[in-house]
């Protein structure tokens, strides 16, 4: 009998336990892949979303095999286009040829990324630079599945930098090889506030080179402990006052003089001047020894006078015209170096001016026969051979007598010595002759010094703008980021389950408040940057001014009186109603706040034949309204009345105001064809006034009275023109629910080929202004020309062909917009059906 093997029998419960835990296996599995699934979902959510980062990923052999919407946008290659491609093709060919691609895969394999920030391609063919990481995919297995490639567009900050880079260096070229000395020094003041001494923070090789000492780092007192009071009362009148000087001293400590242009520079705080200067110690010394020798000449010119009036002579002759006979003394006959027994027998002319020097024979011969031929007296000078042989100047002074008839008859003369005076008009002469050489070259190096220190304060201006932009962007983005924290927390509690109708209803009027305070601070960024699409009409100031009247003594609070002082006569402008009341608040509310809540605001309007010079702008004739708000607050600091209407620029606490409000007002009055001034006395309160252009008062339409009910579209057919599928998406489902029909066309070529399909179909076009390639205004007047009956309106919450050219002619409905204003503005456009 065969051996059965032994079985083994499950109870019943130990079947069910066994299957228990098989289910829970399973459902364990099932949790995990769902979990899987979902994380991949997200992952590829995150992939498909990101728009403004090009995500590439590839096999491990560097074939693209996914390419994201940001990839599409950086380097213009559609997914269509790359996948399957090597990566290499958006590498520039000195990368290919180089071997990057697979450096950079080595180096991610081994450290885990790989990062760099090099020239990329675009499909175009154009370079952008870009910040990028590539990271190694493995599966959960630790399998080496391919490699994502990030990259980021930085090419306008690297070129930005580039360039900056650039000026600095040209700065600093200039600095170190111009021959001019150029330091950055710091004042000292004492107890008593008087200027003690100043340190040499920077300073060119010039420097050294033109003041004789290498002073950089060190205090002045250093190496001239006797240095004259006047330096430090000059450089710290300069960084106190901060107003420029130039002038020339001598420095003792120095041994020099220098000539000198000191400017201040940096913060006030700082106490810093910037001096540029030259050793012009020969240029005065020169100028020293010519008024020297010029006082010498004038010495001796007086000498020889002196000496002409006490007979102070050398020599005299006598010369018988007719026989040509010369009688002479003893002095004459030594000066030409004669006999004096010749003399006395009488020696004719050629055998006189045998000695003269042979350059200055034909000068003499002409000089002779010119007064002979004239008559009357005679002065020449010339140089004559002594007995040593040597020649020396000498002057002949005489007289040419003729008889009745006119014949020459007699010529008497005398001799004056005049070497000494002639030496000294030689060196007086090469001392002007250098002195002029050394002005003509200073002219030129001073030009040349200007023109350097000019590209210098326009280098260091561009460089307070970036300063300047970088501050305002902190602003912006503090703002917004404290609106967008209301709406993001509202959105979060609308989303909790149960919420009560009250509290909805109170969140998403948190909502809509919010975003009506995020439209106002674009507008008054947009104001003040003068870049705001305006909507200008012709009104009166005056009335206007009187309607928000109320307003504004409801704002400022009973404590303070209003007064508002207005014409009889109507002040009309062309500027936007709306920002100019914004602009009147504003005023109302910093004057106000100036206050502290208490005290007098007088409001008046007026006309002025002038606008006064503002700031750098000099003066300009013409019709201006004038729009004063005077208070009685504590006034404006001379220091700060510059600053208050820059960007953010407040003296509030925190959370008491955004320091925009009177930046508004400067944009509005800029690019309303006006300005403002600001008056202010410390402690005497301040006046600020608003000029405005004057117009002509126009005939204008009868206003529309308003319906504060919601109006409907009724079946009117719209043609929505918006290029970001958000806001058309929106757009086309608000007019659904007022009831329009709508057809949304993502571009102007696209809106003109649905019109050229049946453009009797629509009732109005509604159209966005920024848009690639035609842009809503030349949409508006393709559409115009082509159809001259169908109303086109345009929406736009910022556009620089608005803002610089206006609406032509187009109505225009700002963004945001609510759906009511929406409505409001299609039915007033929209052809009568």
């Amino acid at each position: 009998m065969r051996e059965c093997a032994a079985l083994t029998f499950l109870t019943t419960e130990q079947l069910d336990a066994d299957n228990a835990r098989l289910r829970a296996r399973v459902a364990e599995l099932e949790t995990r892949q769902n979990a899987l699934a979902s994380g991949a979902a997200r992952q590829r959510a995150i992939f498909e979303s990101t728009t403004d980062i090009a995500m590439v990923i590839t096999d491990p052999a560097g074939i693209i095999t996914d390419w994201n919407p940001g990839a599409e946008r950086v380097m213009g290659w559609t997914a269509a286009e790359m996948i399957g491609r090597d990566a290499e093709r958006f590498f520039t060919p000195e990368d290919r040829a180089s071997g990057r691609i697979d450096q950079e895969m080595k180096l991610a394999l081994q450290d885990g990324r790989a990062s760099d920030e090099r020239w990329h391609l675009r499909k175009s063919g154009q370079r952008f630079w870009a910040s990028g990481e590539l990271l190694p995919l493995h599966d959960g297995g630790h399998e080496h599945l391919g490699f994502v490639k990030i990259l980021r567009d930085r090419t306008d900050a690297h070129v930005a930098g580039a360039a900056l880079k650039q000026v600095k260096e040209r700065f600093q070229t200039v600095l170190e090889t111009v021959d001019s000395a150029f330091a950055i020094i710091e004042v000292k003041f004492d107890g008593d506030d008087r200027p003690v001494d100043y340190r040499f923070i920077e300073a060119n090789p010039a420097f050294e080179r033109q003041s004789g000492a290498d002073l950089r780092g060190k205090w002045v007192t250093e190496h001239a402990p006797d240095l004259e009071r006047f330096w430090f009362e000059t450089y710290g009148r300069v960084a106190k006052t901060r107003e420029p000087a130039n002038f020339e001293s001598y420095a003792e400590g120095f041994g020099r003089w220098f000539e000198v242009r000191a400017v201040p520079v940096g913060n006030p705080e700082d106490l810093q001047i910037a001096i540029l200067f030259n050793d012009v110690t020969e240029r005065r010394e020169a100028e020293q020894r010519l008024r020297a020798s010029e006082a010498l000449a004038r010495e001796n010119v007086e000498r020889v006078q002196l000496a002409l009036a006490a007979g102070a002579i050398i020599g005299t002759w006598h010369w018988d015209l007719p026989s040509d006979q010369f009688a002479i003394d003893e002095g004459f006959a030594n000066a030409f170096g004669i006999d004096p027994a010749l003399g006395r027998e009488g020696i004719p002319l050629a055998q006189i001016v045998a000695t003269v020097h042979p350059d200055d024979q034909e000068g003499l011969a002409n000089a002779i026969n010119d007064v002979i031929a004239r008559g009357g007296s005679y002065a020449h000078q010339y140089r004559v051979r002594r007995v040593d042989g040597h020649y020396y100047w000498i002057e002949a002074n005489g007289r040419v007598d003729h008889g009745p008839d006119g014949t020459p008859l007699r010529f008497p003369g005398v001799l004056i010595d005049v070497e000494a005076r002639r030496t000294v008009e030689a060196e007086r002469d090469t001392a002007i002759a250098a002195l002029r050489s050394l002005n003509e070259h200073l002219e030129q190096r001073v030009a040349d010094r200007t023109g350097e220190l000019v590209r210098a304060e326009d280098a260091l201006r561009q460089s307070q703008k970036v300063e300047a932009i970088g501050q305002l962007t902190g602003g912006v983005a503090h703002d917004f980021n404290n609106l967008l924290t209301v709406i993001r927390g509202s959105v979060d509690l609308l989303r909790r389950p149960g919420i009560s109708h009250e509290r909805r209803e109170r969140y998403i009027d948190a909502i809509s408040d919010t975003a009506d305070r995020a439209a106002k601070l674009t507008g008054q960024l947009l104001a003040f940057a003068r870049r705001q699409s305006l909507t200008p009409e012709v009104f009166d100031a005056a009335a206007s001014v009187r309607t928000i009247s109320d307003m504004v003594r409801t704002l400022t609070g009973s404590r303070i009186q209003v007064t508002v002082l207005l014409p009889a006569e109507p002040c009309h402008i062309d500027a936007d109603r709306s920002q100019f009341d914004t602009a009147i608040v504003n005023m109302a509310v910093n004057a106000r706040d100036a206050m502290k809540g208490s005290g007098e605001l007088t409001i008046s309007v007026g006309e002025t034949a002038e606008m006064p010079a503002i700031r750098s702008h000099p003066a300009v004739s013409g019709a201006f309204v004038t729009v004063c708000l005077a208070d009685s607050g504590p006034g404006i600091p001379a220091d700060r009345i510059d600053q208050i209407f820059e960007p953010f620029f407040t003296t509030k606490g925190v959370g008491e105001g955004t320091g925009l409000g009177l930046s508004q007002v400067f944009g509005f009055t800029k690019q309303s064809g006006g300005d403002i001034f600001v008056e202010s006395i410390e402690g005497e309160g301040a006046t600020f006034t608003m000029y405005l252009p004057r117009v002509d008062q126009v005939s204008g339409g009868v206003t529309e009275a308003g319906d504060t009910s919601l109006l409907l579209g009724e079946g009117a057919c719209v043609l929505v023109v918006e290029d970001n599928a958000e806001v058309g998406m929106f757009a086309t489902q608000a007019l659904a629910e007022l009831g329009y029909d709508t057809v949304l066309a993502m571009n102007g070529d696209r809106a003109l080929a649905e019109l050229a399909s049946g453009a009797d179909r629509f009732d109005v076009v509604f159209s966005d202004v920024m848009m690639p390639g035609m842009s809503g205004v030349e949409l508006g007047q393709e559409i115009a020309r082509l159809y001259p009956t169908l109303p086109v309106m345009l929406t736009s919450g910022y556009s620089e062909v608005l803002a610089q050219s206006g609406t032509h002619g187009f109505d225009l409905l700002h963004k945001p917009y609510s759906i009511d204003a929406l409505s409001r503005a299609l039915r007033k456009v929209s052809r009568p059906r």
